[in-house]
Order: structure tokens, then C-alpha cells, then sequence
């Protein structure tokens, strides 16, 4: 009873008019920023958090900003993953794996608005999650060591042979290249510079958006240019803008299990979304009965990381309130807003700040109704965007893609070595 007191007057300051308009412009710019590739919820929340302090936004109404961009840009990752295949941030690989596919079919309509729908659910899930038993998830998060963040990261990479099970061979090789990957650059524990080859640029390792763009951005420019150079039709927007029923009732099962494993994966400091929609679709893959249309346009497929990556995203909120440890790199920029306005998370939190605690609560649900009351609409303005020519959209995504690559480091060789990586991905997908 205490718990709905305190949620209730949560509600009483995330309503009010001025922060539920602070909420929609969060929300409107998040998913803005989301479909853009490489800029992802980590920039999009640094950058509005000076915007926030400069223009003297109390501490409240600030995280409630903070927080409606967070979920606006989960939201938007998607749109760029299904329409273009090109992931607005690594929460959305896994749904271009069968969103994607849909656009290519006629069905890119049916794809985004299941895809809200299914974020909106994760989202709800993981919110009720965090009012019932944020504290006792806490404690259980915390008692995570080392050994068990390494068999959870060992299970993780476990989970990528169920999307490519008839090839098992090169899913572990493909995985190795990866782990090969994340040692370039400098050694966090010994300092050692380990295969840089003597380069600047590398001395800092591969940033994991230079890499997601490259492979997924620049290889489907390459393959669009290929398409338009022979003639052939690259997508097409379809007649229909809405799931229907059938449709839904056959995702919403995989909708509730990847909530539920998208939520607990946000709660353990460092997972993310990137981990729980893999984790999602993976398990997806797995116990269903036919999965032949899994990464050729299968609905569960798209419904299972979007409800995933988007109830990691509220889930991660639980470390960062009563521990005062970020659930994510997006988190931990909003712990620094705290610090700004001088206060400190952690434990105490909750007792000496309930009504912060509770307003950004309850702003969590405000922004997701926001968010879907926004989405949904726009879905037939989303897919219009099929029927602008290559000639246009394609210097377009290639635009916005390497700005989100130069903004990570401001220098060149981030530009040079994302095209490598696509030259390679385009390469790899033509064979």
C-alpha cells in the first residue's frame, strides 16, 4: 500500500502540465535521435544534458527529460533497422534480422507498428517490475561477481549459434573474430597496447559504432547502389500500415518472455539491451516449433529484441536508483545529472529523495504511453520513406551515417576504417 502511495505521487509530478510537455519534446527527440545511426541513447542523453542544467530545469523535471529521450531513442533505433537495415544503435541488430526482410516484402508498416507495440509492452512490463520489487532485485543483481558476469557473457555468445544453427562452424568463427576484435587497443588492467600496429587510430580500440555502421550502414549502401545499377527494385512500402489481430496474438507470447528476459538483463550492471534482445531472439529461435522464417520476416522475430531492448532499457534504471551503480552507459550519464544538482544515488535515495525517486518512476510509464501515442500515427509517414529515390536516400544514410561515426573520436581514420569494415560486409553478403 505504502509502494502506490509513493507511486501515486510520482504520477501527481510527472503530470504535471509542464513536465508532461518537457516528456514529449524527451520523447520526440529521442526517437529522432534513435533512427539516426550511430548517434544511440548514450549521445543523444549527453548531449541535452547541459541543455538541461544551462536552462535551469529543476533537478525533477531534468531526469524526466533525460528519461523520456532514453526510451525515444529505443524507440527509434528501430525504424532505421527495419526500413533500412541499418540499426540506430546496437540494441537494434537483432531486429533487422527480421524487420528488414519485412520491409523487403511490402510489410514495412506491419513491421513498426508491431514493433512499437512490442516496445510499448516491454516497456509496461519492466516498469511494473521496477515498482514491485525494484529493491529485491537490487540486492540480487549485486551479488553478481565475476564468475558470474563471465558465464553470463559465455552464455551470451552461447546464444549467437542459434542464429545461424545449420552453419555452426562459422558462427564460431565469426564469434572469435569478434572477441578478436574487442582486444585491439589499449589493455584496461596493464596498459599494454595489444594489435594497433603502431597506429594512433587504434590506440583506442574499435569503437563498437564504427563497427555496427560499417558492417550493417555502409555494406547496405554498397548493396543498394548495386541494386539501383541493375534495375531492380530495392523495397517497396506495401498496402497495409497496421498489424491485425492474428497477427498479434501470434507475437504477443514472445512479446511477454522477451519483456521478462529483457528486464533482467537491464537490472545486471553492463548487460544492456544489446545482450537482451540477442538473448531474446535467440531463445525465440529455439523453442519455437517452426522456425523457418526466423531472419526471413518471421514476427516473432521482430517482436522478441524490440520488447527485449526496450524493457532492458527501463530495467536498467534499477541499479542506478538503489545502488547508485549506472545499469547502462546511458544511466550512468543520467547518474551524472544527479551529481549535478548535487545529489547522491545510491541507497538512500529513496528515503531522502521519494519524491524524485518516484516522479522518474512513474515518468518512465508518462513517456512510454507518449511514445506510442506518437509512434503509432507516424507509421505511414515512416514508410513513405521506401518510395524516395536511391538517388537521394542513399547520400542521406550515407551522411548521417559518418557523422555518427566522427563524432565518436572527431578524426578521419574512424571514417577510413568503418568503410573497410563495409567494403568487407558487402563482400561477406554477396557471397
Amino acid at each position: 500500500m505504502e509502494i502506490l502511495n509513493f507511486l501515486m505521487m510520482g504520477f501527481e509530478v510527472a503530470l504535471q502540465p509542464k513536465n508532461l510537455l518537457i516528456a514529449f519534446i524527451g520523447a520526440f527527440i529521442g526517437t529522432i535521435v534513435g533512427l539516426l545511426p550511430g548517434l544511440g541513447p548514450i549521445n543523444g542523453v549527453a548531449i541535452l544534458l547541459p541543455f538541461a542544467y544551462a536552462l535551469g530545469l529543476p533537478v525533477d523535471s531534468a531526469l524526466i527529460l533525460l528519461a523520456a529521450v532514453y526510451l525515444g531513442c529505443e524507440y527509434g533505433g528501430r525504424i532505421s533497422a527495419i526500413l533500412l537495415n541499418v540499426p540506430g544503435d546496437a540494441g537494434a541488430i537483432m531486429t533487422t534480422l527480421d524487420g528488414y526482410p519485412m520491409a523487403q516484402q511490402g510489410k514495412a508498416g506491419i513491421a513498426l507498428s508491431l514493433s512499437s507495440v512490442s516496445s510499448f509492452i516491454g516497456s509496461t512490463i519492466a516498469f511494473i517490475g521496477i515498482v514491485l520489487f525494484a529493491p529485491l532485485l537490487a540486492k540480487w543483481a549485486i551479488s553478481f561477481g565475476p564468475a558470474e558476469y563471465f558465464v553470463l557473457m559465455v552464455f551470451a555468445i552461447v546464444c549467437l549459434t542459434g542464429l545461424v544453427s545449420t552453419q555452426p562452424v562459422k558462427t564460431f568463427l565469426m564469434a572469435l573474430l569478434g572477441l578478436g576484435l574487442s582486444t585491439v587497443g589499449m589493455d584496461a588492467i596493464t596498459g599494454v597496447y595489444r594489435f594497433t600496429f603502431d597506429s594512433v587510430g587504434l590506440s583506442d580500440g574499435i569503437a563498437f559504432t564504427t563497427l555496427v555502421i560499417g558492417l550493417f550502414s555502409v555494406s547496405e549502401i554498397l548493396l543498394l547502389l548495386e541494386r539501383t545499377a541493375i534495375g531492380k527494385v530495392a523495397l517497396k512500402q506495401g498496402k497495409r500500415s497496421l498489424f491485425n489481430i492474428k497477427e498479434f496474438f501470434s507475437a504477443l507470447a514472445t512479446i511477454i518472455r522477451g519483456s521478462f528476459i529483457g528486464f533482467f538483463s537491464g537490472i545486471l550492471p553492463g548487460a544492456g539491451a544489446t545482450v537482451a534482445s540477442a538473448m531474446a531472439y535467440t531463445t525465440e529461435r529455439k523453442i519455437a516449433k517452426d522456425n523457418s522464417q526466423f531472419g526471413k520476416s518471421d514476427l516473432r522475430g521482430l517482436a522478441a529484441p524490440e520488447s527485449a531492448n526496450n524493457a532492458a532499457a527501463c530495467g536498467s534504471f534499477v541499479p542506478m536508483l538503489t545502488l547508485g551503480v549506472p545499469g547502462s552507459g546511458t544511466t550512468a550519464v543520467m547518474m551524472g545529472a544527479l551529481l549535478m544538482y548535487n545529489i547522491a544515488p545510491g541507497p538512500q535515495l529513496f528515503t531522502e529523495q521519494p519524491t524524485l525517486v518516484w516522479a522518474l518512476i512513474a515518468s518512465l510509464m508518462v513517456g512510454n504511453i507518449i511514445l506510442l501515442v506518437l509512434n503509432l500515427p507516424l507509421v505511414g509517414f515512416f514508410a513513405k520513406m521506401l518510395s524516395v529515390p536511391s538517388y537521394i536516400l542513399i547520400p542521406i544514410i550515407a551522411t548521417v551515417s559518418f557523422i555518427g561515426v566522427y563524432a565518436i573520436h572527431s578524426n578521419v581514420f574512424d571514417l577510413l576504417l568503418c568503410l573497410g569494415l563495409g567494403v568487407c560486409g558487402y563482400i561477406v553478403s554477396v557471397r
